[in-house]
C-alpha cells in the first residue's frame, strides 16, 4: 500500500462540473504498477452496477436503488403499475424527483451526477490512500465518462432529426 501515496496524490480532483482530466484507461495504466494483480483485475472490470471490491457492495446497492427510484417514478408519471421491490429512501426519492423534472436530460444528468458523487464521498469518508479512496476514484471517473458521451450539440442535432421525421409522417397523413 506504500505505493499508493504517489499514485492517489498524483491524482487530480474529480469535479461534476468539469472535465475528465484523462480516460479510464489511461487511469488503469496509472494503476497497474501500483496495485495488487487482483485490485487492478477488479478496477479493469468495473462497472457502475460491480460488487468486487471495497466499497463497491454499498455503491451497487445505493446505485441500484437510484435506479430502481428513476424507473418507479417513471412508471407513475405514465400510469404504468412498477412490480419490482426496492428499498425506498426519501432523499434518493427526492434526487429522481427532481431529475425527472429537469428542464432537459443534460440537467437532470448534472442533478444525478451530483447526488452520485456526494453519495461516494460519504461512502468513501475519511480514506485517503488506500483501496476504498482508489475505488471511489474509479467509480467516480466512470460516472464523468458516462457524462461526457453527452454532447449538447448532438444532442439537439438528433432531436431537431427525430422532430423532422414525425413532422414528415404527420404531413403525410
Amino acid at each position: 500500500m506504500a505505493s499508493y501515496y504517489y499514485l492517489i496524490s498524483s491524482l487530480p480532483d474529480l469535479r461534476t462540473d468539469g472535465e475528465m482530466p484523462f480516460s479510464y484507461e489511461e487511469f488503469l495504466g496509472m494503476c497497474q504498477s501500483n496495485v495488487s494483480e487482483s485490485k487492478y483485475e477488479c478496477l479493469k472490470n468495473l462497472t457502475l452496477s460491480s460488487e468486487e471490491g471495497p466499497i463497491m457492495k454499498e455503491w451497487a446497492a445505493s446505485y441500484k436503488n437510484l435506479m430502481s427510484e428513476l424507473n418507479y417514478q417513471r412508471s407513475v408519471n405514465l400510469g404504468r403499475p412498477y412490480l419490482a421491490s426496492y428499498d425506498k429512501d426519501s432523499v434518493t426519492a427526492q434526487v429522481a424527483g427532481a431529475a425527472l423534472a429537469a428542464k432537459n436530460p443534460l440537467e437532470a444528468e448534472k442533478i444525478l451526477l451530483d447526488y452520485e458523487f456526494d453519495n461516494l464521498d460519504s461512502l468513501v469518508g475519511l480514506h485517503t490512500f488506500d483501496d476504498v479512496y482508489l475505488f471511489g476514484y474509479a467509480i467516480k471517473l466512470k460516472l464523468l465518462e458516462r457524462q461526457s458521451c453527452f454532447v449538447q450539440s448532438k444532442g439537439q442535432k438528433e432531436f431537431k432529426r427525430l422532430f423532422d421525421q414525425v413532422q414528415q409522417r404527420v404531413y403525410s397523413l
